[in-house]
């Protein structure tokens, strides 16, 4: 029959989707490995709902799950979309720049990556292969990254650098995708009836996931495994007991969870006393830094004092961290750091989302908790659907992951596609739980049934070649930022605007011209009338670019610290009037991101050099009361007071810079120059000449 034919192809382009997630990348460097696995959700998907739509005119018949599991997922959806309508940067909250897992896009994605699986993947054999699919791609990441930690530039695969680096994610993400393994194949140990040869091969593959997790040593990834085979232990135990009880079968005790959930507590508990011990020996070292959870509560709660409902858009958490971060934060060296992400990726998205993103996860963890819960105590101590228990268990430590971390694409589609999968296994076949609609003997089904389907194939088709010129655009734009070449850089920014148009590409876009323009500048009076027009262009080009960016997001500090950074940088050449703009620019950014004492330093430097003490002054006090340990900020102080006459002053703020900088020999000449002692003729001090304290200044 033709619609079990292309159902079949439906089924193994979502298997490819799922299976080939921790395994798939493209093997260019200018293409990230998250938007790799970006580019193979949407055209799997694309390609698995036009085969079903196909399938469902051939059969004409179209049967959906019934699960409120599903609908609060779609509520999420829903909620994302109406929250990005009212965002004050939309272009942002819908779709970001590549493929970024707080937009809607990639929720909406999600969303239809659950509701296929749920489809397509609601037979138990198609579930148990993707799953063995799975596991066997995991483990081969986990053994080819245990290659790379002796041979790392062998197999680097033109992307990869450090040991540490790998195709699934942050270094964290893949501990805890061999967490996912372990737990996988737990399961399939105590709860399936597998042969013994099966149980080898599941025990190798864990073995190795487990020297993974060794290797990563991170912690939440040992409470998680240690939580989860103690649950697995008691259930398995729990479960013989009963069956004894009815057939007189002897009682199971659960080693292989006994052992897991021991080897779990060790590492846990002992630190980096034991656990430390592997990557010392392997040089692994990574530094992964965000947001503590009570700096995330912070700023969650501040954004949503101003923005209760809807919050401040998805995708903006960057935003919201420039707008309300503690202020201790400045006194680490974390204070001129744009975080993405809080916390972990839940808090994230409910955070960006307001009092409807957080009601609307809380109901959607409960319902599947619930359920759960519900479905496997009715049918798994009855012996049946084992299946249940497995996907329950591995969507529940997905999303638990996601809220103490800020999983990156694999771990969260892993948990939409479990969590579609678990929905399908428990509904197939029940009346109750599944909506049928027959459009054949029914014109008017038949029309709005016929419509639907081919919308849907349109759309997916669209959503394709839309996402194909997004690619195309991170790669131009990944050769823009590499290239030391400024011609390649100046034609791949124009491409990579063209076919995707952000502020990042917009900032990029406005400093390549700004780099043409210093290039020519730098020429003197030499410059023909041909450089004359071309440098006139380039300036142009520069501030259109940057202005432009300020237009796409009104929110983003970012572009308008790169508009005040052109017209800083015009202002040096000579045009008096370029400094009102680059002030106006940089007190704009300042606003947006009111924490951050450079922004104000740079408004003070200004300032200076037009000569206007006094609000040169002004602002970088302002900027003082944020961070009194900052080094230029101190310096241009101190020239500020030299300036008017104030020498003491002048030498007490140099001081305290030469505290924080001992080793500074410019520094260190600065001050003597102030106290008139030994200065060198190398040494300008007059103020407003370019000496190489003067060029701290400006950076």
């Amino acid at each position: 029959m033709l619609s079990n034919i292309l159902d079949r192809i439906s089924f193994w382009a979502l298997f490819l989707v799922i299976v080939l997630l921790p395994i798939f990348f493209l093997p260019f460097a200018k293409i990230p490995v998250e938007t790799s696995k970006g580019f193979l959700l949407v055209f799997g998907l694309v390609v698995s709902i036009i085969f079903w739509a196909a399938a469902r005119f051939s059969d004409g018949k179209i049967t959906l799950p019934k699960s409120k599991v599903l609908l609060s997922a779609l509520a999420i959806v829903l909620v994302f979309l109406i929250s990005a309508i009212f965002s004050g940067a939309p272009k942002m909250s819908f779709f970001g720049l590549m493929f970024d897992i707080s937009s809607f896009y990639f929720i909406f994605s999600a969303f239809i990556l659950m509701l296929m699986s749920s489809i397509v993947l609601k037979d138990k054999e198609n579930a148990k292969t993707v799953l063995l699919g799975v596991i066997i791609s995991s483990s081969i990441v986990f053994l080819f990254q245990i290659l790379r930690f002796f041979m790392p530039e062998l197999l680097s695969l033109g992307i990869l650098g450090g040991k540490t680096d790998n195709i699934v994610g942050s270094w964290n993400t893949l501990g805890l995708l061999a967490g996912l393994s372990v737990i996988v194949s737990l399961l399939l140990i105590e709860f399936f009836n597998v042969n013994k040869r099966t149980k080898w091969l599941l025990g190798i593959l864990m073995s190795i996931a487990i020297i993974i997790t060794i290797a990563v040593n991170y912690s939440l990834v040992w409470k998680f495994l240690g939580i989860f085979a103690l649950l697995i232990f008691v259930f398995k135990v729990s479960f013989s007991t009963n069956k004894e009880e009815q057939d007189g079968s002897k009682t199971h005790f659960s080693a292989t969870s006994f052992a897991v959930m021991m080897i779990s507590l060790l590492f846990f508990m002992s630190g980096q006393f034991i656990g430390g011990y592997l990557p010392e020996r392997l040089g692994l070292q990574d530094l992964e830094v965000s947001p503590s959870f009570s700096s995330t509560m912070s700023v969650a709660k501040k954004s949503l004092m101003k923005d209760p409902v809807l919050g401040i858009g998805p995708n903006r958490f960057n935003e919201v961290w420039s707008m309300y971060k503690p202020d201790v934060i400045n006194q680490t060296v974390f204070w001129n750091t744009s975080f993405s992400t809080g916390f972990g990726l839940l808090p994230t998205l409910a955070t960006t989302t307001g009092a409807l993103g957080i009601l609307s996860w809380l109901v959607f963890l409960f319902l599947l908790i619930a359920s759960g819960i519900k479905t496997i105590f009715s049918s798994i101590k009855k012996g049946e659907n084992s299946e249940l228990a497995l996907f329950f268990f591995a969507s529940l430590y997905l999303f638990a992951a996601s809220i103490f971390y800020s999983t990156g694409v694999v771990i969260f589609l892993l948990a939409f596609a479990f969590t579609g999968v678990f929905i399908g296994v428990s509904t197939a076949g029940r009346e109750d739980k599944e909506i049928s609609l027959s459009f054949l003997d029914d014109p008017r089904k038949s029309f709005f049934s016929i419509l639907f389907l081919v919308i849907l194939m349109i759309v997916a088709a669209a959503t394709s070649f839309k996402y194909v010129e997004r690619l195309a655009s991170v790669s131009y734009f990944g050769k823009a930022v590499t290239t030391q070449d400024i011609a390649i850089a100046e034609s791949s920014i124009k491409r990579a605007v063209v076919l995707h148009t952000n502020d990042l590409y917009l900032r990029t876009y406005s400093q390549v011209y700004l780099t043409k323009l210093n290039t020519l500048v730098a020429k003197g009076d030499s410059l023909s009338e041909v450089e004359k027009t071309e440098l006139q262009a380039n300036f142009d080009q520069a501030v259109n670019g940057a202005i432009l960016a300020t237009q796409y997001n009104t929110k983003n500090y970012l572009n308008f610290q790169a508009l005040g950074s052109v017209y800083s940088t015009v202002a040096s050449f000579g045009q008096k009037e370029a400094y009102g703009n680059a002030v106006d620019a940089y007190k704009q950014a300042s606003l947006l991101n009111p924490l951050n004492p450079s922004l104000k330093l740079a408004i003070a430097n200004l300032f200076f050099v037009e000569g206007k003490t006094k609000e040169a002054r002004e602002a970088a006090l302002e900027a003082f009361t944020l961070k009194p340990d900052y080094i230029d900020l101190l310096i241009t102080l101190s020239q500020i007071e030299k300036r008017d006459g104030n020498n003491a002053l002048a030498i007490s703020y140099g001081e305290k810079a030469l505290q924080l900088s001992p080793t500074s020999k410019d520094l260190s000449q600065y001050v003597n120059s102030l106290k008139g002692i030994n200065v060198p003729s190398s040494v300008n001090t007059t103020p407003g000449a370019k000496t190489e304290t003067d060029k701290k200044i400006e950076q």
